[in-house]
């Protein structure tokens, strides 16, 4: 316990907000951990702002020593759309309760458990908590662990290069591991900014101390490295499509279209779509769109007729149907509110990616919205 307060120096923050982390089935052996408030980030306000057309997520690491170690607040009034990143995550659940969406599948996600996530898959944390999660985050470049001289490395990383569609991502805090990563976090985090020799060694010793954790954890587990190869293979053959995206969002698309320009069939390209992102092609562009016109309706005076323009709808009313339909209200109600919350006090969910049913598949919109979207279509000529 000395030890994490020495972490986290009260002088930080004169009101420490107080984190339980539990060990269930132990009785009597909570843990605490004082976080400082100054300390926790804003987990939307974060990441949204940094996901590209190809949902892929950019980290601002030191690029001289790409690891960071953070905490992270969320709720479930703003929702993270569906990305993947480059970098390795490893996330434990200081508290709160909240399921790990990772592709199409949906993972519980308890307070005290661990969760790993690589560089292939699609995913966002989604809050299932009346109160603000709190999240210990790891985030780190895989060549921080390659490029240390020492044949053996890759190793370290298995745990990573392993996620298949089975992969078990979560943890359970009952096996004890999760409270002893965050004992490395913790330590981790103590030494940054990693500036001196000294502490980046300190930092990568406790780093692969970590990883060992993992490796030993999940050395039963039978997945292959192809299956990170094969992963990043198919998002490859995406990437095409998901700079035409980015540079033509107010183009209209049809699904016939976006096959072509990944050079597949119509019924290859949307399987592997779905495979890859965990979204239809129809929910990822709809989104996509939706949260650039977020953007201009609070940087920009534009009338709501141009900005739908500028996203792909030709047709206002649509619009503004599909936007009330993920937003959960009308685009001028949303501008509104967003300007009169200039420093975000109580702003409204501004981005909301469909819930999953219980059998834990993701809800097509297409498929619920079948005659507005009967041929696929996408923006202007809908």
């Amino acid at each position: 316990m000395a030890k994490l307060q020495r972490s986290f120096p009260s002088s930080a923050d004169p009101n420490p907000h107080e984190v339980v982390v539990t060990r269930r089935g132990h009785t009597g052996l909570a843990r605490r951990i004082k976080l400082p408030n100054a300390s926790c980030c804003d987990h939307f306000d974060l990441v949204e702002p940094n996901i590209n057309a190809e949902g892929t997520h950019i980290w601002p690491f030191d690029q001289s020593f790409p690891l960071d170690m953070i905490f992270l607040t969320a709720d479930d009034r703003r929702r993270v759309r569906m990305n993947r990143h480059g970098y390795f995550e490893v996330l434990f659940l200081c508290s709160g309760s909240a399921n790990c969406h990772i592709q199409d599948r949906l993972l519980p996600f308890n307070e005290g458990d661990l969760a790993i996530i690589g560089s292939t898959l699609y995913h966002r944390i989604e809050s299932q908590s009346s109160s603000p999660l709190t999240i210990a985050a790891l985030f780190f470049e895989p060549d921080l662990i390659r490029c240390d001289g020492a044949s053996d490395s890759v190793h370290y990383l298995m745990p990573f290069l392993l996620q298949d569609e089975n992969f078990p991502h979560v943890i359970p805090g009952e096996s004890g591991v999760p409270r002893q990563v965050l004992d490395l976090m913790l330590r981790i985090r103590s030494e940054m900014p990693a500036t001196s020799a000294r502490a980046r060694l300190a930092v990568k010793t406790y780093l692969k101390m970590l990883l060992m954790l993992l490796v030993n954890q999940y050395t039963p587990y039978a997945g292959t490295v192809e299956t990170y190869q094969r992963q990043q293979q198919n998002i490859e053959r995406l990437r095409p499509l998901f700079r035409y995206l980015g540079d033509n969002c107010a183009d209209s698309i049809q699904v016939r279209q976006a096959a072509r320009i990944c050079g597949m069939s119509e019924s290859h390209f949307m399987s592997l779509f779905k495979h890859v992102t965990g979204l239809s092609f129809v929910t990822y562009l709809n989104h996509f769109r939706i949260e650039q016109a977020q953007c201009l309706l609070i940087k920009t005076d534009d009338s709501m007729s141009t900005i739908s323009q500028q996203v792909g709808f030709c047709d206002q009313s649509y619009f503004g149907t599909v936007f009330r339909r993920i937003v959960g209200m009308t685009p001028a109600t949303y501008r509104r509110r967003m300007r009169n919350n200039p420093l975000g006090d109580q702003q409204p969910q501004p981005y909301h990616m469909p819930r999953l049913p219980a059998a834990g598949r993701m809800t097509d919109l297409a498929s619920r919205n079948a005659n507005t979207d009967r041929h696929h279509r996408l923006g202007p000529g809908r």
